[in-house]
């Protein structure tokens, strides 16, 4: 008989015994839980802990996914606290939907604000990082030759609503070319520094590009940028929550993201962050009764909207400080440099993403040499149940590889020897 309660504990996990459980819905609840199960947040640099949090996702059978820069999953818990409060809500709709949750959206908000580092006065709670790139695009009056900076790496939903919005004004949209592979972060900081002129208004820039996983320098740029009385907003749908992100440091004017990757959120909730002093440069995209409210509520004000995932949203940051932005932060690289160990040498592949940790962390791109990309892609799904993101563009030919929390060494193995296998 196995008499070791650890070793007990962890066959239990691995038969699903913890999707079983009904998991409390509050943070400290879920870290007195976890410690009930043996789940020991204290346990850094284990990687019997990292199984463990990786049991609490409810991945489909089979499925190994490394496209979490595309859409993240859900944990357990944060799905049953969402589950509550759809319940809720159903319960007594006109109560919940307008003022019976106004205290709890405030907490969610105070959560997102501690989160960041910044005042509750400065994060809005919004459905996901179009919108908030929408928000910006839209608020300012910028006049014919005036310049707004966008380069070559931006997601579409950070391009078009410039588009959009000011280019059909007469805006000139300037979109300098950044480096695939820069070999120190000041490459970057040129680029912007050369594209800069005495016309450019704003520069909208991505924290972590989702072409091949590289971190923009937000400090460096925020800095030359307002010398020059120059606002910066900034994309942060693939770095919110994969790292410690304090926005006051970063100082950037504007930062919106959504929460539904690297926080793991019910989908269709988002985060906007304005500076204090840059407020009043916003205008709302939706206007309803409350418009005058001078706070930056004035944002989110959508009349009727599905609060019980803003509130999940909120389920999802107690998981995240549970676990705790460090351990995150320190599992991000730990598993950044893990994957690139495995193959950095291997002449069968090329890694397309920079390698400094100020250049990159949970998000490497990989090229198969000698294969289509797609190819790739349809193959490791085929033969080996491996989701991930195929990037054609600029020239990348690779494969997006994510590793977020629920990823453990033991899927970096197979997932370096399904490679190798394809690769011949």
């Amino acid at each position: 008989m196995d008499t070791n309660p650890r070793r007990k504990f962890l066959k239990r996990m691995g038969q699903g015994a913890l999707g079983s459980l009904t998991l409390p819905v509050f943070g400290n609840s879920l870290q007195t839980h976890w410690n009930s199960i043996g789940l020991n947040t204290s346990e850094e640099g284990s990687e019997d802990f990292w199984h463990l949090v990786k049991s609490q996702f409810n991945l489909a059978e089979g499925l190994h996914y490394f496209n979490n820069a595309s859409l993240g999953a859900s944990s357990t818990h944060i799905q049953q606290a969402t589950h509550h409060f759809r319940n809720v809500l159903d319960g007594f709709p006109s109560r919940y939907m307008w003022g019976g949750w106004e205290d709890e959206k405030e907490e969610v908000r105070k959560k997102v604000a501690d989160l960041f580092s910044v005042s509750s006065e400065e994060i809005a709670l919004i459905h996901n990082t179009t919108e908030g790139m929408n928000l910006i695009a839209r608020s300012f009056d910028l006049k014919p030759g005036d310049e707004v900076i966008l380069a070559n790496h931006e997601h579409a939903s950070g391009t078009i609503p410039w588009e959009v919005w000011q280019e059909t004004k007469g805006i000139k949209l300037v979109r300098p070319e950044l480096p695939i592979l820069p070999e120190s972060v000041s490459d970057l900081i040129n680029v912007y520094e050369k594209a800069i002129t005495p016309r450019t208004k704003v520069i909208s820039m991505c924290h972590i590009v989702n072409t091949n996983g590289m971190i923009l320098p937000v400090k460096e740029v925020s800095k030359m940028a307002h010398e020059k009385g120059i606002l910066v907003g900034v994309d942060g749908a693939q770095s919110a929550g994969m790292f410690t992100i304090d926005l006051k440091e970063l100082d950037c004017d504007f930062y919106t993201a959504s929460s539904h990757k690297w926080l793991f959120s019910p989908k269709g909730v988002g985060i906007f962050y304005a500076k204090e002093e840059s407020q009043e440069q916003l205008k709302p995209l939706m206007v309803a009764r409350g418009h005058k409210d001078k706070s930056i509520r004035r944002l989110e004000n959508y009349n009727t909207r599905n609060l019980a995932e803003v509130l999940g949203l909120g389920a999802s940051i107690d998981f995240h400080n549970t676990l705790g932005t460090s351990r995150i932060h320190q599992r991000t690289y730990e598993l950044k440099k893990y994957f690139r160990s495995k193959i950095k040498e291997d002449q069968r592949f090329t890694i397309k993403t920079p390698a400094l940790d100020e250049l990159s962390a949970a998000i490497q791109v990989v090229e198969v040499n000698g294969k289509d990309v797609k190819a790739v892609k349809e193959e490791l799904w085929n033969k080996y149940g491996i989701d991930c993101r195929p990037m054609s563009s600029h020239n990348l030919n690779a494969l997006r590889l994510s590793f977020a929390i629920y990823i453990t060494k033991k899927d970096i193995d197979y997932l370096v020897d399904a490679l190798q296998d394809l690769a011949g």
